[in-house]
């Protein structure tokens, strides 16, 4: 079998390359392990798939080529993937500002995309056991008991996060092979693990700003049986770099938390310790208020000197908690690292060495925010190596 275009993966990213070099003339094959085409978009969301945010930019994405991203986003904008979506009568909210969601299915999103590549004659080979890849006059991608060849080749098998949708290293091999550099991959979007978790705050959640270094979000907490999760802490494992700087949580964001604790010190002098932290979680209080001053404490407000008062006003201001890592690539969401981006050309996700070889979506060393970011980059990336792919 002979292509113009092998494209390896049939995620977001592939499935938006395929169609976009389809429509433009080129033949096209889609090669995926899977059985099901789209598994990750379709666990999404909760099942509903946010497939965009409309406030994407560039400052919304790690890489070590931080502008590397700013050309195919500028290309492929959050408007124009929804302008498809309206196309396909999909019906889709805004739950938080900027984050768009199906009201019904993310199927919906997979069926679009399959309608599209239907459309511009896409063809699909799953179950395909993706073997070596070589290159002469075309590229050969060697399967179980066949070969499929094809003049050009885009890399969108995805990374590492999720095994159990069957999320392999596919990508970062071949394009090892073909002499390209990887940045070394970690879990990203994951939840932290702690030293010491406390078993007994599982399910304590909370409003919290936590912040790495320069980088901050604030945004829901809640503690696990193993550590700490939701948006605030998913977002900020992104920037973790085994603790070369530390993690800080603000348990009263938007608070000055030393004023407040001395107000309710002088407003209710006759309360127990733990009222000074009446704001947050009562069994959270419970456990910060015995962390600083032990379990057998009796004494009321008033004989509680200001300076402790003020230790544990920082304890909750900027909490330092000891962590053991994240809860790895079977929890992550997605995954940091990948193909060297400057190793591509921003313009067309093509090796600049490697004439036909492109390299798109989770697989490259571009990684989103949570919120819509990592899919608006597989439709951008993917659209952009779709067109460059299909011209070539």
């Amino acid at each position: 079998m002979i292509f113009d275009i092998a494209v390896l993966g049939g995620g977001a990213a592939g499935l938006m390359a395929a169609a976009t070099a389809g429509a433009r003339g080129a033949r096209v094959i889609v090669l995926d392990h899977a059985a099901e085409i789209g598994r990750k978009i379709l666990i999404s969301g909760g099942g509903r798939c946010n497939f965009t945010h409309l406030d994407t930019r560039p400052e919304n994405f790690l890489s070590e080529n931080r502008h590397f991203a700013r050309s195919a986003l500028a290309r492929y904008t959050p408007r124009n993937f929804l302008a498809m979506v309206e196309r396909h009568r999909i019906a889709w909210h805004e739950k938080t500002p900027g984050q768009l969601f199906c009201d019904n299915s993310a199927r919906q999103i997979v069926e679009m995309l399959l309608s599209e590549c239907k459309a511009a004659g896409v063809e699909f080979h799953l179950n395909a056991n993706i073997g070596d890849v070589s290159k002469g006059d075309t590229f050969r991608v060697a399967l179980d008991h066949d070969e499929v060849r094809a003049s050009r080749i885009i890399l969108a098998t995805g990374g590492l996060a999720i095994p159990k949708l069957g999320a392999t290293d596919l990508s970062l091999r071949i394009a090892k092979r073909f002499g390209l550099d990887i940045v070394p991959p970690a879990p990203a979007l994951v939840p932290l693990t702690l030293a010491t978790p406390n078993v007994d705050l599982a399910g304590v959640a909370l409003p919290v700003s936590a912040r790495i270094g320069k980088r901050s979000f604030s945004d829901a907490m809640v503690f696990t049986h193993k550590g700490l999760s939701g948006p605030a802490i998913l977002q900020i494992s992104s920037y973790r770099r085994d603790d070369a700087e530390p993690l800080e949580l603000d348990l009263l964001p938007g608070a000055d938390a030393e004023a407040t604790l001395l107000d309710i010190k002088r407003q209710r002098p006759r309360a127990e310790p733990s009222a000074l932290l009446a704001a947050l979680p009562q069994r959270l209080a419970r456990a910060l208020v015995d962390a600083a001053w032990g379990r057998d404490m009796r004494c009321d407000l008033a004989n509680l000197p200001d300076r402790q008062i003020k230790v544990l006003a920082t304890r909750v201001a900027r909490w330092r908690p000891t962590l053991s890592g994240t809860e790895g690539y079977a929890k992550a969401e997605v995954m940091r690292g990948g193909i060297d981006t400057r190793r591509l050309s921003s313009q067309t996700m093509s090796a600049r060495h490697v004439p036909g070889l492109f390299a798109i979506g989770e697989a490259v060393d571009v990684t989103g925010w949570l919120g819509g970011y990592n899919f608006q980059w597989a439709w951008s990336s993917g659209y952009v190596a779709g067109i460059s792919a299909a011209m070539s």
